[in-house]
């Protein structure tokens, strides 16, 4: 038995994760290129290595001739005879060749060969560990700076989080921990390349799959989501089971849920609504927390026209219309928001009968109706979602 070849190659099966039978076919073929350098030709060259043991012979088959021309490929009957008198001439002889007796540079070539077989299955290991998890969320540790671009380090390898995939408002720290989302594994010469993202849209849904077991289980699904990383993040959510409140197990108890989402996001606003298959409701959803008069969608041309109260129309809007802009992403509709005096003065109210008085003696009502909504969204930032998800922006 081969104690020492064996034990080396179960430390590097163990470490590298390289398989036994890999690194044997790469002593082969390493024994076969030292032959190749030794006598200058290896055609006839064959080795045998016991998986079991690790004890290996090389042999050259050799056919029997009257008189030899080309040693390498043929051996005299005379010498045949004494390794067996049955051989005739025509006959092939296996010969043993001694690899102890191979020149210097046979046997660094040889050597050669099976360390860039090693590198290029760790490389192969490498790359099928992280193709895997492409597409989806790992936690990292930021290196360093390059330029820029951020190194971060996944266990095995590094990767990197390019300028144009950071939110601009995040500032990491090294040996900081982040959760980043893996765009692309690609595998090159010097190991797997990979590209990862704290902006891209499904790093909120992967987090939402991890932190509510019920988005793992498939109970509740994510139809929908609309992100400007840094800021806030719509997303529309639909319960196959009808005992289930999709908002409601999204933001947990008392927030808990999506306060963690929330946190891993660097505070980044999170609005949770309800799908619908009606194009009409989930507008009215997706533009939460604005109240809405009516909402009247094209399906076929993927339009809408929606009427809100005069003192809505800011927050329907939303900061620098970042709330109608989410809305429409969400949706997929083209939204067009008008007050209740625009769309009477445009004469698209007058189909519509005066709305109920509710909203004339509602609490938001008048000039304290965008200050309440102010300061209740101070108060709940980020965390607290009704049946239309976590307040948008204020005005």
């Amino acid at each position: 038995m081969n104690t020492e070849l064996l034990e080396a190659l179960n430390i590097l099966e163990q470490e590298k994760n390289i398989s036994k039978d890999t690194l044997l076919e790469a002593i082969e073929q390493s024994l076969i290129q030292a032959c190749k350098n030794h006598f200058g030709k290896a055609d006839n060259v064959k080795v045998n290595i016991n998986p079991q043991t690790c004890d290996f012979g090389v042999y050259a088959e050799k056919t029997v001739v009257e008189e030899v021309l080309d040693p390498v490929l043929e051996i005299s009957l005379a010498n045949a005879k004494m390794i067996d008198s049955k051989y005739e001439v025509g006959d092939v002889v296996n010969v043993e060749i001694k690899s102890k007796e191979f020149g210097r540079i046979a046997t660094q070539n040889a050597k050669n060969v099976i360390l860039q077989k090693i590198r290029e299955e760790e490389r192969k290991v490498l790359y099928n560990e992280y193709f895997e998890k492409e597409k989806d969320v790992i936690t990292g540790i930021v290196q360093r700076n390059l330029g820029k671009n951020i190194s971060v380090n996944l266990g095995r390898v590094d990767a990197m989080l390019n300028e144009s995939e950071q939110v601009k408002t995040e500032h990491f720290r090294p040996t900081e921990r982040i959760k980043v989302y893996v765009l692309e594994v690609k595998d090159t010469p010097k190991g797997p390349k990979i590209q990862v993202s704290r902006t891209h849209p499904e790093l909120v849904k992967r987090l939402f799959e991890s932190e509510v077991t019920e988005v793992r289980d498939g109970i509740v699904e994510i139809k929908s989501i609309a992100r400007e990383a840094g800021s806030r993040t719509k997303i529309a959510v639909w319960s196959n089971d009808p005992d289930v409140d999709p908002v409601g197990a999204c933001v947990g108890m008392n927030g808990a849920r999506v306060n963690a989402i929330v946190e891993e996001l660097r505070g980044e606003k999170i609005d949770i609504i309800n799908w619908d298959e009606n194009p009409a409701f989930l507008i009215e959803n997706a533009l939460s927390p604005a109240k809405v008069i009516s909402v009247m969608a094209d399906p076929d041309e993927k339009t809408a026209q929606v009427i809100v109260p005069d003192y809505q129309l800011s927050l329907a809007i939303g900061k620098e219309g970042q709330n109608a802009r989410l809305a429409a992403r969400l949706t997929g509709y083209k939204i067009d928001i008008k007050s209740e005096t625009q769309a009477r003065e445009a004469g698209i109210f007058d189909d519509i009968e005066e709305y109920d008085d509710e909203y004339e003696d509602d609490e938001f009502a008048a000039e304290d109706g965008e200050q309440e909504y102010e300061e209740y969204d101070e108060e709940n930032e980020g965390a607290d979602a009704q049946m239309h998800g976590v307040p948008g922006d204020e005005e």
